[in-house]
């Protein structure tokens, strides 16, 4: 299910990829500003990278790096756990726990969340170092452990309740379609996130955090005429509280239709300059505009059909050779859950890179609009620096490509720049300016 969460995560937070610590605020770089022809897009960008210490970068390189490693420890740690399922023999115990039920479909339902509850535990060592103590390593969270454990019990619960009703009516699925379960399955998946995208703002994110009306003020005020001037209907903006959880700024666009929701986070709030909130909240309106959440469904739905397919594949080549080892009879079989959980934790690991292409190029597209709706390219530019925090601020291109879910740092500040060069003429674009007053 891991890989179903993350796809939520994007889409619940779509826009949150500008978060970042920034405990140690990062000052503008002085770029002398000439005529447009002097202005050089590189060198202003490389004042900006310049304005990290070797530590920072150091520090910033080893935490996103070893996220790369993470992902590769996930998918066996995945396989790892389906194995003691199969392999010693766990699900034959679940199945002949549930096998005294008198209908197939309630022991399914009573295996599922027995299934989910013991590969939770199993994995919690993985998830603990990964969402607790990297983060503490790292000086990324605020949460004591209680808290944190707290936070995920929650998550835990959500899982348990909506993880096996979503099972329950896959298994049903391939039991009356057969051969053709993989697509009935990839509809059942689309309406579930539509449903959950929507549901979410309201009903599952204040489960973690408070959301509440930003209070009056000229931050809110500009907020609401970039709304109003780019056609977003947004009548108000939400202020969350987020630092009870950690140091990074974030703001994000998240719901469908009527449950459509412009937040920003206490730390933005705290940590930002108010050109700085604006550039960040113009890229967030971007989102909307542009209809980011659901084309990101559609081809998250495309995906997800695509790894179904990829899993009834590879299940029946895997029963047919060891199946009577593991007491799996077919794809209709629940005992044989643990093996489609790992497939398909395989084939998430090799869609990785067009999974973040997808979420990258949205998150550029939005860049570019907030710049040209926010008009604050330095604003912009400092922002995306403070993401040196938690995300490796100079890359390879093939290691962007690859490994980031959002553009990195220098494609961020460089596109900010190339706007700036172009808009040399503007007054506001040359300096910090002030807010514009609500319209």
């Amino acid at each position: 299910m891991s890989f179903f969460l993350k796809l939520l995560v994007a889409l619940l937070l779509m826009g949150s990829g500008l978060p970042a610590q920034a405990a140690q605020p990062v000052a503008a770089p002085t770029v002398q500003i000439t005529p447009q022809a002097a202005f050089n897009v590189e060198a202003a960008t490389q004042a900006y990278l310049n304005s990290l210490t070797p530590a920072q970068k150091a520090k910033s390189d080893a935490y996103f790096e070893g996220g790369y490693w993470l992902q590769l420890w996930n998918v066996l740690y995945a396989l790892g756990v389906a194995g003691v399922f199969l392999g010693l023999g766990l699900s034959r115990r679940l199945k002949a726990l549930v096998g005294r039920l008198p209908r197939p479909a309630l022991r399914t339902l009573a295996y599922l969340p027995l299934y989910l509850l013991l590969a939770w535990v199993l994995s919690f060592p993985l998830t603990v170092y990964e969402g607790y103590f990297r983060e503490h390593q790292y000086g990324l969270s605020n949460q004591s452990l209680g808290e944190w454990l707290s936070e995920t019990f929650i998550g835990l619960a959500l899982t348990l309740v909506f993880g096996s009703l979503l099972l329950l009516v896959l298994y049903a699925a391939v039991r009356r379609t057969g051969r053709s379960w993989w697509v009935w399955s990839t509809g059942i998946v689309a309406v579930f996130l539509v449903a959950s995208v929507f549901l979410g703002p309201v009903f599952i994110s204040p489960l973690f955090n408070k959301y509440v009306p930003l209070p009056g003020s000229p931050i809110r005020d500009s907020i609401l005429s970039m709304a109003r001037a780019n056609g977003v209907p947004a009548s108000n903006v939400y202020l969350v509280d987020a630092s009870k959880q950690s140091k990074r700024i974030s703001a994000n666009v998240s719901g469908i239709g009527s449950t459509i929701r412009v937040s920003l986070n206490d730390n933005l709030l705290k940590r930002s300059t108010p050109q700085e909130v604006q550039a960040v909240m113009g890229h967030e309106l971007g989102h909307y505009v542009l209809n980011h959440i659901p084309k990101m469904l559609v081809f998250f739905v495309l995906l997800i059909g695509i790894g179904f397919w990829f899993v009834d594949w590879a299940f029946r080549r895997l029963v047919a050779r060891y199946g009577a080892r593991w007491d799996v009879a077919g794809l209709a079989d629940v005992g044989g859950l643990p093996l489609a959980v790992a497939l398909f934790a395989v084939y998430s690991f090799l869609a990785t890179p067009v999974f973040n292409t997808i979420i990258r190029t949205n998150e550029q597209e939005a860049d570019v609009f907030g710049l040209n709706a926010a008009r604050q390219p330095d604003a912009f530019a400092s922002v995306a620096m403070k993401l040196s925090e938690y995300r490796k601020i100079n890359p390879g291109p093939l290691e962007e490509i690859l490994f980031f879910d959002h553009p990195s740092g220098h494609t961020r500040v460089s596109t900010a720049m190339r706007w700036k060069a172009e808009n040399l003429g503007d007054k506001q674009a040359n300096s910090p300016g002030q807010l514009p007053a609500a319209r």
